[in-house]
């Protein structure tokens, strides 16, 4: 989570601001002529309707979450699914003794995804749901870990440091992973035109101390799948020579739920005897409100016993592996409505839709002239692009800026070592975002080309401030 400071001394002496008639009008509390303290609290309750319409009011200054290309979030779900949501919100998703069917619908889960990523023996593989693809990346590098000092016991902290090999384009979880579990992190930089990360890159940084690999299914920067089976093969040769067996772990935030369905053929799940986890986001196109992710390891092996936790305090035996405790069995219950809900063939008609309107997209902004495309979103349903070599007027940040003032959040940013100089805008296509809404995405970006085509030369921005967007 973002982390925030209190408040200042200035915020905590504000005195409230006048408060609308009607306000005050509904609530009983006698005397009500000002707004509540915002950064203390109150010195007595409001009635339910005003504290509603005070929180309403502010966050109506929020942008439109549909209309939002940044984030790989689920931003729509039918109505019926937000229903069985608020039935759930109340129930603990740890309390498996208590609510014995929500455990039930999330081993179920974790038993469709294990077919689905094709285990060899999908009784014998182990998972478990978490906050988001960030929980489960964490639990995958715990294992990756745990495995290595169990193999280094003679070696391990004194003679020797764990290091994980991965690509610069990885989520920023990975990065934590290795800050806190004390793994040295080692990315392998882009290059030219190599957005992501490569076999042989991959298997050049490995050593006797590498506890693993990590592999991108769907880059956060460009949408692009990294090239899990070369990676593996590359690491069966480096075992044949020096003897290391490195496993692969595949971050499949997004790209573990759109190609079992679009792209069947491809190679990349747990059919590779060197893969032994995936985590996905259910959150993303797992098409469930955030937030809820999977951790999958091919089998026991892959996930040392010593790792997981059995409690017996909220009733029952429960073996539980989380950074987590205490959350809603919500949005497990919303995974389980969504895959009952639309089957095999229910997923493939949405993420192709999600992905015909990306490659629609792509392609006509290409067209436009201005722009140069990365990647056109035959891969993950999101494509990146930036700036053509003769446009001198504006740069992506213009255009993030400008298209924010008709509603639209596009980021803007500049990519991780080596290509820091390359700043592009990047367009994430989720399920709800319809081709309508993709023509009026892309008159407005026509409408306001016109005007920053008129520019003497892009905007400057504060020398502290390197991107219009975050990973």
């Amino acid at each position: 989570m973002t982390l925030h400071k209190g408040a200042s001394e200035s915020d905590r002496k504000q005195t409230g601001h006048p408060v609308n008639p009607f306000y005050g009008e509904a609530d009983p509390v006698a005397g009500m002529e000002t707004a509540p303290p915002q950064h203390t609290l109150p010195d007595g309750p409001l009635s339910p309707h005003t504290a509603y319409q005070f929180v309403h009011d502010e966050l109506m200054l929020d942008g439109n979450s549909r209309l939002n290309l940044a984030t790989f979030v689920t931003t729509w779900m039918e109505p019926q699914a937000g229903v069985l949501m608020a039935e759930c919100r109340d129930k603990n998703m740890i309390d498996k003794d208590e609510y014995p069917r929500t455990a039930e619908l999330e081993k179920r889960c974790v038993a469709m995804l294990s077919d689905l990523w094709h285990a060899p023996d999908p009784a014998a593989a182990v998972g478990c749901s978490t906050t988001g693809s960030s929980e489960a990346c964490m639990l995958a590098g715990m294992a990756f870990k745990r495995r290595w000092m169990q193999r280094n016991k003679d070696r391990y902290p004194a003679k020797a440091r764990p290091n994980l090999v991965m690509g610069a384009n990885v989520q920023v979880c990975w990065e934590k992973f290795c800050n806190f579990w004390e793994v040295e992190a080692r990315t392998v930089p882009m290059e030219g035109d190599r957005f992501h990360l490569d076999a042989a890159s991959a298997a050049e940084l490995c050593d006797e101390n590498t506890i693993g690999v990590v592999a991108i299914l769907g880059s956060t920067f460009d949408g692009s799948y990294e090239p899990v089976a070369d990676i593996c093969a590359a690491l069966d040769e480096l075992q044949e020579k020096r003897g290391w067996d490195i496993p692969v772990h595949v971050d499949g935030a997004s790209g573990a739920m759109i190609a079992p369905f679009l792209d069947p053929e491809l190679r990349w799940d747990f059919r590779l005897p060197r893969v032994a986890s995936i985590n996905t986001s259910g959150h993303k196109y797992g098409l469930v409100y955030p937030g809820v992710g999977w951790a999958l390891w091919r089998d026991t092996k892959a996930l040392p016993e010593e790792l997981v936790f059995r409690v017996n305090y909220l009733g029952g035996d429960m073996p539980t592996f989380a950074l987590n405790f205490s959350r809603p069995g919500a949005q497990v219950a919303a995974q389980y409505y969504t895959f009952l809900r639309l089957g095999r063939a229910g997923f493939r008609a949405v993420q192709q839709a999600t992905r015909d309107v990306a490659c629609s997209m792509a392609e006509r902004i290409g067209a436009l002239g201005d722009f140069r495309l990365l990647t056109k979103g035959d891969q993950l349903p999101v494509f990146a692009f930036t700036t053509a070599d003769h446009v001198t007027a504006f740069d992506v940040f213009d255009v993030s800026r400008r298209m924010r003032e008709r509603g639209w959040l596009v980021p803007a940013y500049t990519f991780p070592p080596n290509r820091e100089d390359l700043s592009v805008l990047r367009v994430v296509c989720r399920n709800g975002f319809s081709m309508d809404l993709a023509d009026l995405f892309l008159a407005d970006l026509e409408q306001l080309l016109t005007e920053l085509r008129e520019q003497p030369g892009p905007m400057k921005r504060p020398e502290n401030v390197a991107t219009a967007f975050h990973h």
